[in-house]
Parts: C-alpha cells; structure tokens; sequence
C-alpha cells in the first residue's frame, strides 16, 4: 500500500500544480492589479528636505492633507520608466485642480536636479528620499509610482508604474474629477 502511495505522489502533486496554473490562466482577476495598503487610508507621517537647486520647500505630511488633491510622484533620475511618463508629470503639473508633488526616491541630488533641468519641473514641491525610508512608509513598490490624494486626505488610489497617455485618459484624469 505504501509503494502504492508513493507511486501515486508526482502524480497527486502534477495534478495540484497544473489545476493551480490553470486557474491563474482562466481567472477574471487582473494580473496586474497590486493590493495596496494605504489606499482609503490617511497619509503616513513624514517628513522630507527639499531637493537643493530647484527653489521649492521640502514635502512633509501637512503639505498633502490640506484640502488640496494632490499628486504623489515618486521618481528618481536613473528610471527610465519615469522619462517615459514625464511628459504626462508635465501636463499634471500645468493643472490648476490638483497639486503635484514629487519623492525624489534614492537619487544623487545633482543627477536629479540635472534631470529636472532637462525634462522641466512639473512639482511644486519635492522631498529628497535619499534612504528610501519614505517611499517605505507609503508602500511604494518602486519607481515610477503615484499616489492620489483626496481633499480629506486620504489615499484613494496607487498607480504602480509608469502613467502613460492612455493611462493619464482613461484613469487619471477621471479620478481626479471624481476626487475635486
């Protein structure tokens, strides 16, 4: 009986693994969508210094939770994926509904201020995160991530990767004329 059993085992355990690949073949779930911890929750504590070089303050927790929507950016000048969405950063940053403000993520400050005067400066204000310690305590993934502000706020959506055209119209745009 035991021989049996093992002989039976690859077998039990082929099944299990090719039903568990299946199912993430024919689910409806989307694939890309990731959970994010702070969305419907009030905005984390922080605190950040202002990227020297551009004339704008720091960014700390008051400067997003005033009745504004805001924008949270979080880039960094080595992503190549943040080059692809400035220009969308730029038409955000022009505006008038909405704050933009940047988290310049584990960046030497003249590589990112370079950057800046490269591409343009769509943010008002911009915190230097040279540890990383911020974009953690926001759940950021990585770079380029954005997140949506209400005017209470609170976190209403992650935008994880870069905003594109299409994202910025089907997506960004509409939430926030659902947010103002």
């Amino acid at each position: 009986m035991t021989k049996r059993l093992l002989f039976l085992l690859p077998a039990l355990i082929f099944v299990f693994v090719a039903g568990y690949f299946i199912w993430g073949l024919v689910s409806e779930r989307d694939p890309r969508a990731v959970p994010s911890a702070l969305v419907d929750k009030p905005v984390p504590q922080f605190d950040m210094p202002p990227l020297e070089g551009t004339g704008l303050p720091g960014l700390a927790t008051a400067d997003v939770t005033d009745g504004t929507v805001t924008l949270v950016n979080v880039f960094a000048s080595w992503c190549i994926p943040c080059r692809a969405e400035h220009p969308q950063m730029l038409e955000l940053g022009e505006m008038s509904s909405i704050r933009l403000v940047g988290i310049n993520f584990r960046d030497k400050p003249e590589d990112a201020l370079a950057w800046l005067e490269e591409l343009g400066n769509p943010y008002q204000r911009i915190g230097v995160d040279a540890r990383g310690r911020t974009a953690i305590e926001w759940g950021s993934s990585g770079v380029p991530e954005t997140f949506f502000i209400d005017k209470t706020g609170k976190v209403r959506y992650q935008h994880i990767g870069p905003i594109l055209r299409r994202d910025l119209e089907e997506t960004v745009l509409p939430l926030i004329e659902e947010l103002n």
